[in-house]
């Protein structure tokens, strides 16, 4: 039964745009980003490129909505992730989200190197869907490690000790997240962010491969080196993970 209040129009019109969208992944997954252009979109799907923008008005709209899918399905497996440990264990939980994001990453390195190239930047339109999603990918650590300070605060550093610049910055962007921690405490998660997200890009772009066939048990490390730095227990991961 067609849901009530939807039109016919508006139905074909939503399946079309999940359609468009799913064709840029693949050509993405099988091409790789320079193949994901409207006309290219268009060809695999039997319409005229004129045709396409009456759903998007250009490249950039289709790049931002095909992004936006790609944050909503990682927050949701990390999501799950984080969800199957109780909330009175919160290391596990962190620990839970971390493994669940490189888990994404490595299944998916196309979509992972496309977002990696999107950044979130509130410069652009804040209000985007890419810019919302990649907002709610990112509040799904950041809640997690507010609520760490907020039970048991981890060691950060003095008042006065960060850089003032650094200091300026980290205001501005816990004022702008709303995250109820202190710039001190926000520094150490960035910086644990930093060092996670970075190990993820080089593992996902095979810019480690030199050395490494297998980057688990490199990732483990830091997840135990990570533990401390916030206030957690390392837990090993569960044979499921």
């Amino acid at each position: 039964m067609a849901a009530q209040g939807v039109s016919r129009r508006d139905r074909v019109r939503q399946a079309t745009l999940a359609e468009i969208r799913a064709v840029a992944r693949k050509l993405l997954i099988e091409r790789g980003p320079a193949a994901v252009t409207i006309n290219a979109v268009a060809r695999e799907m039997g319409m005229s490129g004129p045709a396409l923008y009456h759903y998007f008005s250009g490249h950039e709209e289709l790049v931002g909505a095909v992004t936006a899918d790609f944050f909503r399905e990682l927050t949701a497996v990390v999501e799950a992730a984080r969800d199957s440990c109780p909330p009175d264990r919160r290391g596990g939980r962190l620990l839970a989200a971390c493994r669940a994001l490189r888990g994404w990453a490595i299944m998916h390195p196309a979509e992972f190197g496309w977002v990696f190239a999107s950044p979130i930047t509130r410069k652009r339109r804040p209000d985007s869907p890419r810019e919302l999603a990649g907002r709610g990918f990112e509040q799904v650590f950041l809640d997690e490690v507010a609520e760490l300070w907020k039970e048991r605060p981890f060691p950060v550093p003095a008042p006065g000790e960060l850089h003032p610049s650094i200091q300026e910055q980290l205001r501005l962007y816990a004022d702008s997240s709303g995250v109820g921690m202190p710039v001190e405490a926000v520094h150490v998660f960035l910086e644990c962010w930093i060092r996670l997200y970075g190990l993820l890009c080089m593992e996902v772009l095979g810019q480690l491969s030199f050395a490494y066939s297998d980057l688990e048990p490199v990732f483990e490390d830091w997840l135990r080196e990570l533990a401390p730095k916030l206030g957690i227990d390392y837990e090993e991961p569960s044979s499921s993970s």
